[in-house]
């Protein structure tokens, strides 16, 4: 199997979304691995965010615009020509899609055709991208309340505005790459990940991020759903598998495929238990300092419908590319959780984010 980890060595890696979560932990994953990074998306959604906390505009080429631009986004990529493209950028949060449905679907499915677009025509002008990895999630799945695991040829049609806009996008991709970018031997590969937690993450409605505003602001922060189930994995999980996968493809098309990412085969825990491991870990003298966390259910009454249980069976990611997580959920806490105290304490997070990518990387 090729080394992927040699394969980005000087080569060109857009990254759509790089002010993001995912997209600053996938930015400085590819500068440690030696790829010329470039960056395409809107200015960072959140205040702290890790783009701007780690300084990653001044590691990578970065251009603010927006990936519903079709105009602006081509002629960025064409100026580019990048090799590798990780189309990360997305509107990500299901109860802002409740309030912003159009905006949700003109992002995650315009935003992906246009990604595509750009591609297709510029095959048609002679430059052919050597991968594309569209990145969308585990709910676009149709979630029948079923607690095994959904496989890859499972219907897609996810309930909300936002889980049914990544189905779209997902669909979509699969059409331009049957219709378009297979006659132009492109491989394109669709990544539907489980929730992810890690250091760097500030966007609302998520369990993280919301405890440690709570923590920060010496608030006890409010549970909504502490009986969902979700497969949650540290990020860098999800990151390594693009990746790989993104340049395994280029060497052989039988890699190409819609993977699953999460916890090994059905796994998954509660919002309950992840918040207990969170308060175990975050409570021990040796991160918490002075910073306690605390927490109290409180029942959401409203009409934005979230599924109760999520899971995913990853089987053929872990058959194909002999790819298992790194981290249990404990150790995902416990760096996550570290994280965000050394950021508290006033630690330069670029290196120490690069650290703890060093620290997953050497085990798996």
């Amino acid at each position: 199997m090729l080394d992927w980890k040699e394969y980005y060595k000087n080569k060109k890696v857009l990254v759509t979304g790089h002010t993001g979560f995912k997209g600053s932990w996938a930015s400085i994953v590819l500068k440690e691995l030696g790829a010329d990074v470039y960056g395409y998306s809107l200015d960072a959604p959140t205040n702290p965010s890790m783009y701007e906390i780690c300084s990653i505009d001044t590691k990578i080429h970065s251009e603010i615009g927006d990936i519903r631009d079709y105009d602006n986004l081509y002629n960025y990529i064409n100026e580019i020509k990048p090799d590798v493209i990780i189309h990360l950028a997305a509107q990500p949060i299901v109860r802002e899609s409740y309030v912003n449905p159009l905006d949700t679907y003109s992002i995650n499915v315009m935003g992906t055709a246009n990604v595509l677009e750009a591609v297709r025509v510029m095959a048609k002008e002679g430059y052919k991208a050597e991968s594309v990895v569209i990145i969308t999630t585990d709910k676009v799945y149709r979630n029948d309340g079923r607690m095994e695991g959904y496989i890859e040829s499972d219907e897609l049609n996810g309930f909300d505005p936002y889980s049914n806009s990544k189905s779209c996008a997902d669909i979509l991709t699969q059409c331009y790459t049957n219709c378009f970018l297979k006659d132009n031997d492109i491989p394109v590969s669709i990544m539907r990940a489980g929730n992810v937690i890690g250091g760097g993450d500030y966007a609302k409605d998520r369990l993280i991020p919301d405890c440690i505003r709570a923590i920060d602001s010496s608030d006890t922060v409010k549970i909504r759903n502490p009986h969902a189930t979700r497969p949650f994995q540290h990020v860098l999980e999800p990151i390594c598998a693009y990746l790989m996968v993104g340049a395994l493809q280029t060497m052989d098309r039988n890699y190409e495929d819609n993977y699953n990412i999460g916890p090994i085969a059905e796994g998954g825990i509660s919002v309950e238990k992840m918040l207990a491991i969170f308060e175990n870990v975050w409570n021990d003298n040796n991160i918490s300092k002075n910073k306690p966390f605390k927490f109290e259910i409180q029942p959401d009454n409203s009409k934005m419908v979230e599924a109760n249980v999520l899971s995913l069976n990853t089987d053929k990611i872990t058959s194909k590319l002999s790819l298992k997580p790194v981290w249990n959920i404990e150790d995902a806490v416990k760096m996550t959780a570290k994280w965000y105290a050394a950021y508290l304490q006033g630690e330069e997070m670029y290196s120490y984010s690069v650290n703890q990518w060093k620290e997953y990387i050497c085990l798996l």
